[in-house]
Parts: structure tokens; sequence; C-alpha cells
């Protein structure tokens, strides 16, 4: 950050940026964003690259990266280092996809012991409830 462009206070930077100030400083602890100098008598004051930064850190979350991943992004953030940026985005890809497997399998599950339930006639016993008491159809999922 050059001098001249920093002129926001944390408040300000917080609104820029889209978040609030707790976040600033949670992310300032987590080493995502350094905590500029505070001048003897004054206030720290923050620039547009720490807006930018913020919002790298922002939109990262938003595809799932965890702080660590981005972490890791952010020490490649100068742009030059594309097959290692590109591989944990590959390795982030492949966890959504197990993750959306998953979840397909979960819905498959519950959509049959939802009709179950639609379905009974008479049954005493609900059927969802008596799956998982059982745990069958859940440890099947959870085995995937």
């Amino acid at each position: 950050m050059e001098n001249g462009s920093e002129s926001l206070t944390i408040g300000a930077f917080a609104k820029a940026a889209g978040v609030n100030v707790e976040t600033i400083r949670f992310y300032q602890r987590k080493g995502l964003l350094l905590e500029p100098e505070k001048p003897y008598g004054g206030i720290r004051r923050y620039g547009e690259s720490d807006v930018t930064r913020v919002r790298f850190v922002k939109s990262a979350q938003r595809l799932g990266f965890s702080l660590d991943e981005i972490a890791d992004l952010l020490r490649l953030e100068d742009g030059t280092h594309c097959d290692e940026a590109s591989s944990l985005a590959e390795h982030k890809l492949r966890d959504i996809q197990d993750k959306l497997a998953d979840l397909q399998r979960m819905e498959a599950v519950l959509t049959q012991l939802v009709c179950a339930c639609h379905s009974r006639r008479g049954n005493v016993s609900c059927p969802l409830i008596a799956s998982l008491q059982r745990g069958e159809e859940l440890r099947d999922t959870a085995s995937r």
C-alpha cells in the first residue's frame, strides 16, 4: 500500500469491503490481513489494496475454500503461480463433487423414507423413525 492511498479507518474499510469490523479483526488474527502500524496518537489507516484483499477472501469463501486454503491462495496472489492455484482449485472441486454425491445419496434415502411415511396404511410405527432407529440406510449413505 502506498502512503497516500491509506485513508480508511477500520469502520470505513469494513464498509467498503462489505464486512463488519469484527471480520477485519478476525482476518488479522488469522494472518489473512496485515494490521497496519498505529501512528503515535493516531489511528490505523487502511487502503484500497486491503479492501481488495478482503474481497478476495470473501469470494474464495463463497467458493467453499477454508481459511487455511485461502491463506495458500493468498501466497499465490501475484498471479504467476497458475499451476499451483489450479491444483488447489482442482482439489476443492473434487471435495465439492464428493460432497454433492453424498448429498444426492442422502436425498435418495430421505425421498424413499418420506414416501414410505406418506404411503403407510394402518402401520403403527413410522417408517422414518423405524429406519433411523435401525440406522441401516444412514450407515449405507455415510459409508460411501
